[in-house]
């Protein structure tokens, strides 16, 4: 499984698309945060705060993710290298196992720049150093259970098709779906109140610095589940 996420990270940075994918990530946040006048601008809201940060990086996630899974599974099949792959001393738990730790391994390196962003409120807090830590901290615990949700749900929608755009855009949607499609719902019909079973109100709940076990097990059932449903296509596939 090691050697899978190796070369997941190695086929990745092996090539321009890597860091173009990154960069875009680094490039969109500061963009709206520091730049862009609006909601999401730091400047604009008065508050030395991460929270128009935390509220972006969701959407733009959901298609960064994509974007970096798309290939996992989808490559595989092009090329004609899974039968290969299935072929060595490895489960295809393992397989999928390996092909998802890659991903998520990316999406954290993706977001680890984004630290300094702490630094920069801290600096504009009055007093300097006055800032929200529960909070951020929450908040950056819930990004990366969210970003594992994502990525799980782009490494099934990798394993449907042979081809990188349908992969990327069945990803897409489902992490959309996931993400704002249940409050989405509630919004239009009140009575149902399914807003509990979308990922924006577990990441909202975690944003406020409240690590509730529930929302750490809701993102682990996600990951799971679709993982799961990987393994399955996979089988059906052999």
């Amino acid at each position: 499984m090691i050697a899978i996420v190796k070369k997941e990270i190695q086929t990745f940075f092996g090539s321009p698309v890597g860091y173009l994918v990154i960069g875009l990530f680094l490039v969109a946040n500061g963009l709206f945060l520091w730049v862009f006048r609006g909601n999401y601008n730091i400047f604009d809201s008065g508050f030395a705060d991460l929270a128009p940060y935390f509220e972006l990086s969701p959407w733009i996630l959901l298609f960064l993710i994509p974007a970096v899974t798309m290939r996992s599974f989808s490559d595989e099949y092009r090329l004609g290298t899974l039968e290969l792959l299935l072929t060595k001393p490895i489960s295809i738990r393992g397989l999928v196992a390996g092909k998802y730790l890659g991903a998520l391994i990316l999406i954290l390196i993706a977001l680890l720049p984004t630290l300094l962003y702490i630094f920069t409120i801290s600096g504009l807090g009055n007093p300097e150093g006055n800032w929200d830590v529960g909070s951020t901290a929450g908040s950056y615990i819930g990004l990366v259970f969210l970003a594992a949700a994502y990525s799980a749900i782009g490494i099934f929608s990798s394993s449907l098709s042979s081809n990188q755009v349908v992969a990327f855009l069945v990803a897409v949607f489902l992490c959309f779906a996931c993400y704002y499609g249940f409050e989405g719902l509630t919004a239009l019909l009140p009575n149902l109140s399914l807003e509990q079973l979308g990922m924006k109100a577990h990441f909202n709940s975690m944003a406020r610095g409240v690590l509730d076990t529930r929302d750490l097990v809701y993102f682990i059932s996600v990951s799971l589940f679709f993982l799961v449903l990987t393994v399955f296509k996979l089988r059906q596939n052999r």
